[in-house]
């Protein structure tokens, strides 16, 4: 698992160019994640999906994109987009905020397998600010509450990221080429299987003691995408699961995460919430 090489734990960038057609590809779940994305954008709209004013550029380059790809429903255009969402304009927390919108944001966010979150840099600041997308699969954080803020203020809990990774992810970001996706992995435990761990949710937490059949790997991949016409930047994200006996089996990643585990700092550690768990999880491997 290349998530989980045999060296010790590094938060890096690590970023690799792949191919965002087949990131935003559908997969063989696309019917089952899919359906799921419907019921959270239908039942919790306000936690998974929001465009602020100076997005709508951003959506439509990505939806463009989209239709290139070959990864939307038969059909063109905004108006197929459309009939495959649930949700409607007369909804109230369209009218909000701009019902068309919005209405295309959540289209797109039904009519594709990963969460996406478009990102555009401040003519002030020359930061780069997320300024809406649809996130129905968060890994333990409020994508309402990151809506409008700079990458500094997305990342401030992780720790050493901001003086180490801030200044080079704004830049590389500002330099991103078109026809290209540039892709990352990024990984955590979990003790639910879950596609959707908003902390709203109150999922059960990592405690001892553990079984190795309710510890799951959580590995999230990421694709970052040039929107040139725009100016702004399409972050895909597709969330994997695996359970820890199951992965136990692949000596190759048992072994990567024991390494990753036992080597990892215990700021980290405490930041993925896995602290408290680390030595039952390594005694498990």
């Amino acid at each position: 698992m290349s998530v989980l090489p045999d060296e010790d734990y590094q938060h890096s960038f690590g970023l690799k160019a792949g191919s965002a057609e087949k990131f935003f590809a559908p997969t063989a779940r696309r019917a089952e994640l899919l359906a799921e994305r419907r019921h959270w954008l239908r039942n919790d709209t306000a936690r998974c999906a929001a465009l602020l004013p100076g997005a709508e550029p951003l959506l439509e380059e990505t939806i463009a994109l989209a239709r290139e790809w070959n990864s939307l429903p038969d059909g063109d255009g905004r108006a197929a987009l459309r009939a495959a969402s649930s949700v409607h304009s007369d909804s109230p927390s369209l009218a909000q905020r701009g019902p068309t919108d919005l209405a295309d944001c959540l289209a797109l966010g039904e009519a594709w397998e990963p969460d996406y979150l478009l990102l555009k840099r401040d003519a002030t600041t020359q930061r780069f600010h997320l300024l809406g997308g649809c996130v129905c699969f968060p890994s333990s954080w409020r994508f309402e509450e990151k809506v409008g803020q700079p990458l500094e203020v997305i990342h401030t809990p992780v720790p050493h990221l901001n003086e180490q990774l801030v200044s080079p992810i704004h830049n590389f970001l500002s330099r991103l080429k078109p026809g290209v996706a540039w892709c990352r992995a990024n990984w955590g435990l979990s003790r639910s299987p879950e596609l959707n761990q908003h902390p709203a949710r109150g999922l059960p937490k990592l405690r001892p003691p553990l079984r190795a059949d309710e510890v799951w790997l959580r590995v999230e991949d990421q694709a970052l995408v040039a929107l040139p016409q725009s100016g702004g930047v399409l972050f895909g994200i597709r969330i994997a699961l695996h359970r820890l006996d199951e992965l136990a089996r692949d000596p190759d990643a048992r072994a990567g995460l024991r390494r990753a585990l036992v080597s990892m700092p215990a700021e980290m550690a405490a930041y993925k919430r896995i602290d408290a768990v680390r030595e039952a999880v390594v005694g498990l491997l």
